[in-house]
């Protein structure tokens, strides 16, 4: 099974983010992770809907939008029109009080649908959205900031999801503290893709190219 590996830009070069943007996708990077954070649902800032529409100009590559937001059924419109079609746009149940009216707006504007779980957050609490998303991002770290240690209960709810996602017809993510021991762990058991951070990515002086080389020859 092809295993997907998506850029997590919120760890980029801001200072040469053109540069970063044509250097991953040369590099054979699947997408490009946008972590938007409101200082409210999570106790950061970070990326913004500018940097979301530069990153979205300057490549063909499909965007994988992340709404660390309070109430993102709000300002989900900005976002949409910021998209294409086929991009995903994950939210966070926790954040809204009606979390499937938008996930119904991300399907009408022809997004792929996608759920994030924080490690907080247990498997029978989402259950019915299972049902309507075509992804569910995993957390193994709390949201909010890069480089945080992983927790390792994070590992059986995985398994949980692995074993449902057929019958409810969904693909696992995994976000945070992406290191070598978890693909080669979690990718044979199922897990679609992975968020690439500092743990592997970015930071290394070493090109992206080599890096990726490395990573899908696990």
């Amino acid at each position: 099974m092809y295993t997907e590996l998506t850029a997590s830009m919120m760890c980029a070069d801001f200072g040469n983010l053109g540069k970063e943007v044509r250097e991953l996708e040369a590099a054979g990077v699947d997408s490009f992770h946008i972590d938007i954070m409101d200082g409210r649902y999570v106790p950061n800032f970070a990326m913004s809907l500018n940097d979301l529409r530069y990153i979205r100009s300057a490549t063909d590559k499909p965007m994988d939008v992340h709404l660390m937001i309070e109430h993102p059924n709000t300002h989900i419109n900005l976002f949409l029109e910021s998209l294409r079609k086929g991009d995903t746009v994950y939210i966070h149940p926790e954040a809204e009080y009606h979390p499937s009216t938008t996930l119904q707006k991300i399907i009408d504007a022809g997004m792929v649908p996608g759920i994030a779980i924080n490690p907080g957050t247990s498997v029978e609490t989402v259950m019915e959205m299972l049902q309507i998303v075509d992804k569910v991002l995993v957390m193994s770290v709390n949201p909010g900031n890069a480089g945080q240690m992983y927790l390792p209960y994070v590992g059986k709810k995985i398994e949980r999801l692995l074993n449902i996602r057929k019958e409810m017809d969904f693909e696992v993510y995994w976000d945070g503290a992406c290191s070598a021991d978890k693909i080669t762990t979690f990718a044979p058991m199922g897990v679609k893709g992975f968020v690439l951070g500092t743990t592997l990515l970015f930071g290394k002086d070493r090109p992206y190219g080599e890096i990726l080389r490395e990573i899908r020859n696990l």
